[in-house]
């Protein structure tokens, strides 16, 4: 059996799709592109099909991932473009890799997102942002299902800044104005309760009394292993490839080594 990782996009309009339209329009795709899928047994087989820490809905995405089970060998690449064909614009397939090391989900450890205040001057972003990151704890409060839930969003944030706006990745097709706008770069760890963006911008109204005119537009742009050292976020599919590149490279060692 085969496994592939995959990474996928929200773009666009297409942010607003919840977790189960996307399952559903990739399983229609994997369909479409007659992929050998490996089926869970029971009186209701399912593709097998692991998805790790999607995105909420209404935010984009660059880097939301899934593994897939094959009954039979296939060519990652080739793989991803029939998908990535058979897909929705917007959601993209834009990496496909073998699975070759173990724990995928235990890699995804933190997130980078990029939150676009339409509305905002830069300046009133940077003070809310330098408020929020002095403070010890910043208490926010989320609608669970057993009512209201109190919780620290400061712990889990690792930094919060205004980036060089050439860096930036938002879209203005995806909402075009002349207004004010500020950018925050956010950097969370993955913890539980989960911190999102939208707890983060809580804490921001709650510290500083920063509040858009509009709602934010969040884009994840980065998942995976948070790197203590250097305050990076990981590429999770990086060992894959590492591996991949080994065993690419350790076979042709083998054919000239091998007795005539």
């Amino acid at each position: 059996m085969q496994r592939i990782r995959l990474r996928y996009t929200k773009r666009g309009r297409l942010r607003f799709t919840s977790h189960r339209d996307f399952q559903r329009a990739f399983e229609r795709a994997l369909r479409r592109a007659e992929v050998p899928m490996a089926y869970s047994a029971g009186f209701t087989p399912h593709p097998k099909v692991s998805y790790a820490n999607a995105a909420p809905t209404g935010t984009g995405s660059e880097a939301e991932f899934l593994e897939i089970a094959l009954t039979a060998s296939r060519d990652p690449e080739q793989l991803r473009a029939l998908l990535d064909a058979s897909m929705p614009t917007g959601l993209d397939i834009v990496e496909a890799v073998e699975a070759r090391t173990s724990g995928l989900a235990d890699r995804l450890t933190a997130s980078v997102w990029e939150l676009r205040l339409d509305g905002v001057p830069p300046e009133e972003a940077r003070r809310a942002a330098d408020a929020f990151t002095a403070a010890e704890t910043v208490e926010v409060q989320r609608q669970a299902k057993n009512g209201i839930r109190t919780f620290d969003a400061r712990a889990a944030v690792v930094s919060l800044e205004i980036p060089d706006l050439t860096e930036t990745h938002s879209s203005q097709a995806d909402r075009p104005t002349d207004q004010p706008c500020a950018i925050l770069r956010l950097v969370v760890r993955h913890v539980t309760p989960a911190v999102r963006p939208d707890d983060v911008l809580s804490g921001l109204r709650a510290v500083a009394d920063l509040a858009p005119p509009v709602p934010a537009a969040v884009t994840r742009l980065a998942q995976g292993l948070f790197d203590e050292e250097t305050g990076t976020v990981t590429d999770p599919l990086a060992p894959d490839r590492e591996a991949a590149e080994a065993h690419s490279t350790a076979e042709p060692t083998a054919a000239a080594t091998a007795p005539a």
